[in-house]
């Protein structure tokens, strides 16, 4: 039986007379996602597109008026890559290259050769550059911002410090953000053993005691036995500036530890004990913002003094107003506890964030599909993309500089959803607009392909050969085609070859390999890099025979800056000063009001504390956390996906006192909208969520009606497109207000799951 590595694990495909009925979990892995299960149905169901397809608006020439709302007309491969060449072609004789934006992510393939991301950003490469974006939906401030506290972003995605120092080492682990299990059965690159439960658990069997601090209980598994701090959301940083004061006041701070490893505690003690600003951020001072009783927060401070104990800091919490602020302050925290360094203590975010983090990594990086180098040096941060469609020309501030947001006339998509990872989507519906000309490769008529004008349907991993290495994991796959290629589709690497041959290049794209030549390639390097390292790997054709391969790390566990404490002078970080900035005179020099000097309370704009009285009611702060049966949008389609949705809406949950108020009950089909849009939900109620809260999931496909209403559940309808501050610019989903009411009228059809009216078409299955 064939294997294949996904970013939520190595499953077994079923395949009966060539059509998938079964996604099989691969033996030994101890707490197997079920997220493939969501392939069988999908791969060659309605939703497939069947052939290249052009937007019958943009072949009339409309501008892109009716683009997201358009039928389609089907052509050949040869029309469509014609039509490619000439709009390529004419755009970059008219306008240049920095009209081009190469919108890719990263998360279509758990495959290193058909990676869309590398694809698409070589052939662009060779095409003379594209306007890129930079960092990460995921974790954009603390990308931005952790370089500037410890000189790198260790800590943060990877090289944390690892279970093997965690279990029966951290006495406390205090989870800012909880620690959702659900959220680790994926990892960027793919995950060879899904480790992180059992790692708790047996943390929790050898004595660490968990706090959950977070809005919603479970957050943190029962299992962990955790206390629940539901705080207020968006209100962490004030929580840590009390706890904090707390270690100062009473003389529990670690002063020896600052004084040798940190620079520019004096500047931030004068901000804690109110010395330059008149406000000394006690306990008293938090429980007014936060909710918490000012004697469990110092109940807290005192605990965490005492034992060793492990800062966790969610990503989710830096993707909100000002979002940089509890990076920098649980960085500020740790180092006041001086247990940076040492096994079980510490700081590290994202754990149970991703499956790899907590594990050891390799001690090299394996070699990819390369993308060469781009000529074009203009970017954007990667929330700011509605900024950029509606704004050309205008100036933004990233890191210290300022930019300014080029005009582009194509946008190239392959790989990733913006309809899903973007915010205030009502928005950038109305500003996808603007370019001349949208290309999507994409295999299901979601909502980023309803939204393109010449779309490419593109195959999914099942359907071609890839070479599979999990990241963080010693483990590697034969990813080996176990389905024909749906319809028409071809594989990222085959449509942009095609192009690539209509524009005269294809030996350049190509490098003269196909498929199974680049499958080779890759291994033999990875091979060489991993002898270079002490590991020996087989030759390649016994690898592919075999299927998988896996060895064993032998890389000793090392705390978070373990280096650094042992011998501060010999390993000095990468910062200005060679030490922990607590203080940092660089980013107090960019002179960003919205992020000084060192960690700071701002108040969100908006949250709990500052509810408009609008005549709408009491407001709800939403939390827009991951899915559990879907990774982001990908496969929303699938039947695992959709047995979860009520009434074929995506769930939200509120506590039973909130739904009391507002007269809602579970099952029902309620109508949740902010100031930016609204969307139709299917009610859950629960005590696991705190006062003031709802939560929905993200990834629902987008499927806005002609009035802006979603009627399936897609959060970022409702979510601010505002940057976290000018140091990062990074997205802030977590801070937004929602009002919520029951749907009285009938529902409407949900076209979501429905492709668009085409003409034209083979009609190909």
């Amino acid at each position: 039986m064939s294997v294949t590595l996904n970013h939520w694990g190595i499953d077994r495909p079923i395949v009966e007379e060539g059509r998938l009925t079964g996604m099989r979990p691969a033996e030994g892995d101890p707490s197997p996602s079920r997220i493939s299960e969501n392939f069988v149905g999908s791969v060659s169901g309605p939703m497939r597109i069947t052939q290249p397809m052009i937007r019958k608006g943009f072949l009339e020439g409309d501008g892109g008026a009716k683009r997201g709302e358009d039928s389609f007309v089907a052509v050949s491969w040869d029309e469509a890559n014609a039509r490619v060449a000439k709009e390529l072609r004419e755009i970059i004789a008219e306008h240049g290259n920095e009209a081009i934006f190469g919108g890719s992510y990263g998360w279509a393939s758990a495959g290193r050769f058909h990676h869309a991301q590398s694809q698409i950003h070589r052939f662009l490469n060779l095409l003379g550059g594209y306007v890129r974006s930079v960092n990460t939906h995921s974790h954009a401030a603390a990308e931005v911002v952790l370089p500037h506290l410890i000189g790198n972003q260790d800590g943060m995605a990877d090289n944390q410090t690892p279970w093997e120092l965690i279990v029966g080492h951290t006495e406390l682990f205090v989870a800012f953000g909880g620690l959702a299990v659900k959220n680790a059965q994926v990892s960027a690159g793919g995950v060879s053993q899904h480790r992180v439960p059992d790692q708790l658990q047996r943390a929790r069997a050898a004595g660490t005691r968990f706090v959950n601090v977070s809005p919603l209980r479970d957050d943190t598994p029962a299992e962990l036995d955790p206390e629940w701090l539901a705080l207020r959301p968006n209100t962490d940083v004030a929580l840590m500036l009390a706890l904090a004061h707390v270690l100062e006041a009473e003389g529990r701070a670690d002063h020896a530890f600052l004084d040798r490893y940190t620079t520019g505690y004096d500047r931030f003690r004068a901000y804690l004990m109110g010395q330059s600003d008149g406000i000394a951020k006690t306990p008293a001072w938090a429980a007014a913002i936060t909710g918490l009783a000012p004697e469990v927060i110092t109940s807290l401070a005192r605990e965490m003094a005492q034992k060793r104990t492990m800062l966790s800091m969610a990503w989710s919490l830096q993707r909100a107003d000002h979002g940089e602020q509890p990076v920098w302050m649980i960085v500020t925290l740790a180092a006041m506890l001086g247990q940076i360094g040492l096994p079980g203590g510490g700081f590290g975010t994202g754990y149970a964030a991703a499956n790899r983090v907590g594990n050891i990594s390799l001690p090299f990086a394996w070699p990819a599909f390369p993308q060469l180098k781009n000529p074009v040096r203009s970017f954007i941060p990667v929330a700011r993309l509605g900024d950029m469609l509606e704004q050309p020309g205008a100036a933004f501030d990233y890191n210290g500089a300022r930019y300014h947001y080029p005009k582009i006339e194509l946008i190239w998509w392959a790989g990733g959803n913006p309809f899903h990872h973007q915010q205030d989507l009502g928005r950038l519906h109305r500003v996808w607009k603007n370019p001349r000309c949208v290309i999507v490769q994409e295999p299901f008529w979601n909502a980023i392909a309803k939204h393109g004008d010449i779309v490419l349907p593109c195959t999914l991993p099942l359907e071609r050969n890839d070479l599979g290495i999990t990241k963080g994991e010693p483990h590697l796959v034969a990813m080996k085609q176990v389905v024909a290629p749906f319809a028409q589709s071809r594989n990222d690497f085959d449509i942009l070859a095609g192009i690539a041959a209509a524009m005269g290049m294809n030996e350049d794209f190509t490098g003269g390999l196909d498929e199974m030549g680049w499958l080779n390639r890759l291994y033999d390097e990875s091979r060489e890099v991993a002898a270079q390292n002490g590991y020996t790997l087989p030759e390649f054709h016994r690898f592919w025979q075999d299927g998988e391969f896996a060895f064993t790390a032998t890389t000793p566990p090392r705390a978070l800056l373990q280096a650094f404490r042992e011998d501060p002078l010999a390993y000095p970080l990468a910062t200005p000063s060679g030490r922990i900035e607590i203080f940092s005179e660089r980013v107090e020099g960019f002179g960003y009001a919205d992020c000084p000097g060192h960690a700071t309370w701002f108040e969100p704009g908006e949250w709990l504390g500052n509810a408009p009285q609008n005549g709408w009611g009491d407001a709800l702060h939403l939390i827009s956390n991951q899915p559990d049966r879907k990774l982001h949008s990908q496969l929303d389609l699938g039947s695992y996906s959709r047995e979860a949705k009520i009434r074929q809406r995506e769930p939200a949950r509120i506590n039973p006192a909130e739904a009391a108020r507002r007269g809602l009950v579970s099952g029902q089909v309620v109508r949740v909208w902010s100031e930016r849009g609204a969307c139709l939900a299917g009610l859950v109620i629960s005590d696991a969520i705190a006062d003031g809260v709802i939560q929905m999931s993200t990834g629902a496909w987008l499927d806005l009606s002609h009035e802006g209403l979603d009627r399936h559940g897609n959060v970022n309808v409702l979510t601010r497109d505002l940057p976290t501050s000018s140091l990062a610019q990074g997205p802030t989903a977590h801070t937004t207000l929602v009002w919520a009411e029951p749907w009285l009228g009938e529902l409407p059809h949900l076209e979501a799951f429905s492709p668009p009216e085409i003409s034209g078409t083979d009609q190909l299955s």
